[in-house]
C-alpha cells in the first residue's frame, strides 16, 4: 500500500534504517511499509562506577518492571522491540547493558539524573568494550566529546589509572565535563586540544597503552531524520568523504605512533566503505607493526570483504544488529616474535619469487637455445639440400 503524505512529516516521524538512501525524486508517494524496519530499543548502560547490575535490577522490579532475563538472540530483541509496557532484558553482547521498549523515557528517572544510568546506543558501547584496558591503565580518548565512551572507559578501568581526553570543541568539552561529573568519573584529564598536535614523545604519555579513536565522520549510520532533507549531491558527498577519510587516517596513524601503545580501537558511526574498511586497509599497509584483532566472533555483521582480514572488523546496523549504523576495528601491536615470523615469511616469499623468476629465466634461455639450435639445424638442412640439388644438376 502507498501513502501520500508530506515529506517533512515522514522525516520527523520515521526512524530511518541505517542503510536507507534517500531519493530526492521521491516526494509525494512513499512506500512506508518498505521503509519501516525494526524499532530501535532504548538501550541503557548501567554505570558501575556508581551502582551495580543487581541493584539496578532490584530498583526496576520495585518500579513495577518485569525482568525477562538475558536475551539469547538478536531476533529475541527484535521481537521484544515490538512490545510496549514495563518490561526489560539484559543484552546478549554488551555487559551491563539493559534493553527497554523504544518508547521508554528515562530523562526524569532518579537513577538517570544521579548518573547511575547512561543512555547510550548499543553500538556506541563497542569501542570501549573492545579496547578493554586493564584496571589502572593509561588511556587516551582521542576525540572524546560528548563523553559516553570516556565514562565507559572509566568504568572499565574502575576509575584507576588515567584517561587523557581530547576535543577541539570548547562547548562539547564543557558538556562532557558535566556528564563525567554526574557519572562519577575521577580519573580523567580533559584537554581542549587537537589530538593530532599531541606529541607521542611527550613523557606525559609514555605509559599510554590503549587509545580510542572515534574521529569526526559522516554520521551516515545515525537515524538523523532531517538528514534525508539535506542529502548532498554525489560530487559533494564524495569530496566530503575524501576529506573525512583523510583526517581519519591521520588520526589513527598518529595514535599508532605512541611508543607504548599496544591496542588502538578505531570506530565511526558511518556506513561508508571509504571511512571504514578503506581506512583500515591503508593503515595496515602503512603500519606493518600492527595487526587486526578478530573481535566478538559471535557478532553477526562483519567488515566488507575488501581486503584479507576484513572479517576481523565489526559493522552494525538496524537490520542486522538492531543498533545505529556503526563500524569498529581493533589494532594490536605485533609482538617481537610475530615481527620476526612476519619478516621470515616475507624473506621466504621473496626467495620463492626469486627462485621462480630464475626458473622462468632458465626456461626462457633453454627455449631460446633450443629455438636457436632448431633454426641452425633447419638452416643446415636447407644448405645441404641446396648443395645436393646443385650437385645433381652438374
Amino acid at each position: 500500500m502507498h501513502y501520500k503524505c508530506n515529506v517533512l512529516q515522514v522525516a520527523r516521524e520515521v526512524v530511518w534504517p541505517s542503510s536507507f538512501v534517500w531519493n530526492r525524486g521521491l516526494v509525494s508517494h512513499i512506500n512506508l511499509p518498505l521503509m519501516l524496519g525494526p524499532a530501535l530499543p532504548r538501550y541503557v548502560r548501567v554505570n558501575t562506577l556508581k551502582t551495580s547490575m543487581d541493584d539496578v535490577l532490584t530498583y526496576f522490579k520495585r518500579q513495577g518492571y518485569t525482568y525477562l532475563g538475558k536475551a539469547r538472540s538478536i531476533k529475541e530483541l527484535i521481537d521484544f522491540g515490538q512490545k510496549s509496557g514495563k518490561s526489560f532484558l539484559q543484552d546478549l553482547h554488551i555487559p551491563n547493558l539493559l534493553v527497554f521498549p523504544p518508547s521508554t523515557d528515562f530523562h526524569k528517572d532518579s537513577l538517570y539524573t544521579a548518573g547511575h544510568l547512561i543512555l547510550q546506543d548499543k553500538a556506541s558501547c563497542l569501542p570501549a568494550l573492545l579496547l578493554d584496558p586493564p584496571v589502572g591503565s593509561c588511556v587516551i580518548d582521542a576525540c572524546a566529546a560528548p563523553g559516553n565512551k570516556t565514562s565507559h572507559l572509566a568504568a572499565i578501568v574502575q576509575n584507576k589509572g588515567k584517561i587523557f581526553a581530547f576535543d577541539l570543541d570548547t562547548k562539547r568539552l564543557a558538556t562532557m565535563s558535566t556528564l563525567l561529573l554526574r557519572a562519577g568519573v575521577t580519573c580523567q584529564e580533559l584537554a581542549n586540544q587537537d589530538f593530532l598536535t599531541v606529541s607521542p614523545c611527550d613523557p606525559k604519555y609514555q605509559k599510554v597503552s590503549h587509545i580510542l579513536v572515534d574521529p569526526s565522520c559522516s554520521g551516515s549510520g545515525m537515524p538523523d531524520r532531517m538528514r534525508v532533507l539535506t542529502e548532498e549531491s554525489g560530487s559533494d558527498q564524495d569530496e566530503r568523504l575524501q576529506a573525512l577519510s583523510a583526517f581519519q587516517r591521520r588520526a589513527v596513524s598518529h595514535a599508532l605512533r605512541f611508543p607504548s601503545v599496544q591496542y588502538v580501537v578505531y570506530s565511526t558511526c558511518s556506513i561508508h566503505q571509504q571511512e571504514d574498511e578503506d581506512v583500515v586497509k591503508d593503515i595496515l599497509e602503512q603500519h606493518p607493526d600492527f595487526r587486526l584483532v578478530n573481535v566478538l566472533p559471535m557478532w553477526p555483521a562483519r567488515g566488507l570483504n575488501t581486503f584479507p582480514g576484513s572479517e576481523c572488523c565489526l559493522r552494525a546496523s538496524l537490520s542486522e544488529t538492531l543498533t545505529n549504523g556503526f563500524f569498529v576495528a581493533l589494532f594490536q601491536r605485533r609482538s617481537p616474535e610475530e615481527k620476526s615470523t612476519s619478516e621470515e615469511q616475507k624473506t621466504a616469499s621473496l626467495h620463492q619469487v626469486n627462485e621462480e623468476l630464475e626458473v622462468d629465466s632458465s626456461q626462457v634461455q633453454s627455449k631460446r637455445k633450443y629455438e636457436c639450435i632448431s633454426q641452425n639445424s633447419v638452416s643446415c638442412t636447407k644448405r645441404k639440400r641446396k648443395k645436393k640439388r646443385k650437385t645433381d644438376k652438374d
